[in-house]
């Protein structure tokens, strides 16, 4: 997995502006129902954007976020208040939506 390159980030947050949170990371925070039900909303769209509620502290929700990309082997294209943007390329050519630039 290669690292996005700045614009290909700014091109995936631009993308994901009109995009509602696929999933919201609670008190519990990173359980694995979480993680798979994130790894779903990827496989579906690709981009997808993670909401956390219950954590406000700007180190926290880094880690958190970061950890996440990890474990479900995306992208972290970006970290905008207390929402996260993932991207991973869907498998399948023939289901890809996103062609990044450059």
């Amino acid at each position: 997995m290669t690292a996005l390159k700045g614009s290909q980030r700014k091109y995936l947050r631009g993308i994901a502006h009109d995009l509602n949170p696929a999933a919201f990371v609670g008190q519990k925070g990173i359980t694995s129902s979480l993680i798979k039900e994130i790894d779903e909303a990827l496989n579906a769209g690709e981009l997808i954007k993670v909401k956390f509620v219950d954590f406000k502290e700007k180190s926290v929700k880094t880690a958190m976020a970061v950890d996440i990309a990890e474990k479900t082997l995306s992208h972290l294209a970006g970290l905008i208040g207390h929402v996260a943007i993932y991207y991973r390329e869907h498998q399948d050519e023939k289901r890809r939506r996103i062609v990044l630039p450059g």
